[in-house]
């Protein structure tokens, strides 16, 4: 798991039948996301970066329900190419509901003034920026969907398909599958790649922050580089990061 908050569906001892179903390994991510939506219909939302392998999700989602409200926390430090790709994605996938997420202005001004932040406590800046957005964002939903996946490694190398942190349900609908899996429905549906993807960027969050990766290194070796941190802090805390 990924915080003492943090449980496997499976793993509570009150969930009911119906809560713990959405933690079935059998389950594909068309069928989870199905599921979701019927469970917590008008009370759930996603969770999206656009990062480079945002899209995938963002098309089951919009096969499913384009109106689930997309969050999209915009830290102000984002690539202009992100946010750019935002707007395309959401465009040609008919997302009707995208919601960007800011951090608040007083805020900013009274921990970051001068925008440094990030170079002397990232985990500061990521509270500031990404954390405290989202939490606020989300505390009118019961449950949100991550696309987070197993095969990044480190602290995802065993993530379950469902859990619940600090009782908001959290799915994980991809958690099973696959960089090959991933790179066969950008073909198979012709979505749109993030354009950072071409020049190395494998993984992509703030623009201080996010370094190329090179041949043969993990895929998310670009984020934080040359720090012991490998995560924003958005899936350590009671809001439970899109990748």
């Amino acid at each position: 798991m990924h915080s003492s908050s943090a449980q496997a569906l499976a793993d509570l001892p009150d969930a009911s039948p119906a809560l713990a179903a959405l933690a079935d390994e059998s389950l594909s991510a068309e069928a989870l996301l199905e599921r979701a939506v019927e469970m917590f219909s008008g009370r759930l939302a996603l969770v999206s970066s656009f990062g480079a392998e945002a899209a995938v999700l963002l098309d089951l989602m919009a096969s499913v329900d384009p109106t689930v409200p997309v969050l999209f926390v915009d830290t102000g430090k984002l690539f202009g190419e992100t946010q750019r790709y935002r707007d395309k994605v959401a465009e040609r996938l008919g997302l009707t509901d995208v919601r960007s997420i800011r951090p608040r202005r007083d805020a900013v001004q009274a921990a970051d003034p001068n925008g440094i932040l990030w170079t002397q406590d990232p985990d500061a800046c990521c509270a500031l920026r990404k954390v405290e957005p989202l939490e606020r964002a989300l505390s009118g939903f019961d449950a949100w969907i991550s696309g987070r996946k197993r095969f990044h490694g480190a602290t995802r190398a065993s993530l379950p398909k469902a859990e619940v942190v600090d009782g908001r349900v959290k799915i994980n609908p991809l958690a099973d599958w696959t960089r090959e899996e991933i790179q066969a429905r950008f073909e198979a549906s012709k979505l749109p790649r993030h354009p950072l993807e071409a020049d190395g960027f494998l993984s992509i969050g703030c623009m201080p922050c996010t370094d190329r990766v090179q041949p043969g290194e993990d895929i998310r070796a670009g984020r934080w580089r040359g720090q012991d941190k490998t995560e924003c802090g958005i899936h350590f805390t009671g809001s439970g990061d899109g990748i």
